[in-house]
This record gives C-alpha cells, structure tokens and sequence, in this order.
C-alpha cells in the first residue's frame, strides 16, 4: 500500500514542465537579438553574421528592444544594405531603443564599419541605440 503513493510522488516531480524562456531570456549566448517589443517581448530574431536587409527576417522597421549577447559592436543602419546613419549597441549591452530609434532600423553589422550617426546621444564616440 504504501509503495502506490511513493510511486505517484515520483511521476509527478518528474513530469513538471521545465519554465519556457520569457522576454530577454530567449536570446541565445553569442546572438545579437532584435525584439519587436520592449524590454525584450515580442517577436525575436537572433543573428550572428552581417545582416544587410532585416526585412528578410521580418524586423525592417520593428524593432524596439534588443541584447547583444556577444563580444562585438552592432551597428545599426537606418537603411537597409548599411546605408542611412547609425547608432550602436555596445558589447554585452541590451535594453529598450531610444524612442528616436524605435520601428526604425534595417540593417545591422558586426563590428562596423558605422556611417554617420544617427543622433547626438553619444556613448563611445557612437550613436548609442539606447541613449545612454
């Protein structure tokens, strides 16, 4: 008798769902990720290489938030094909956009080149995307 709770016990710690990732969190470790909401919700991409038309992923003009989750300096383009000014999110760096940078950019390189920046919010001698 006592052999049937015990039993009942273990199946039910064994079969709790593990908790899905939520906002930031889904970002991958050596991923810069776009979200089309703030503080990291909404829809996601998360890149790795020179992006030069974030429509293909469906982001052009979407993005609100984003973490870069790597060693490198993102560039973010105002146009697609790294065209327009640019702002920038520094290593290891996320948050929501500066309003000014909300829905608005459409391409993205690692580790520049930049062109002219897209604000006087300066941070590194850069653009900062967040506006800091």
């Amino acid at each position: 008798m006592l052999a049937l709770p015990l039993a009942a016990a273990v199946v039910a710690a064994l079969g709790t769902p593990a908790q899905a990732a939520e906002g930031y969190d889904r970002c991958q470790e050596g991923y810069y990720c776009m979200f089309s909401g703030l503080d990291g919700t909404g829809d996601i991409i998360q890149i790795n290489a020179d992006t030069p038309d974030l429509a293909a992923l469906g982001m052009a003009d979407r993005a609100k938030s984003d973490w870069n989750r790597t060693d490198s300096f993102i560039y973010l383009f105002s146009e697609a094909d790294y065209d327009g000014c640019t702002a920038v999110t520094q290593p290891r760096d996320k948050g929501n956009f500066f309003p000014t940078f909300r829905d608005f950019f459409d391409s993205v390189r690692f580790d520049g080149p930049g062109g002219p920046s897209c604000g006087i919010t300066l941070k590194g001698g850069a653009a900062d995307s967040h506006g800091g």
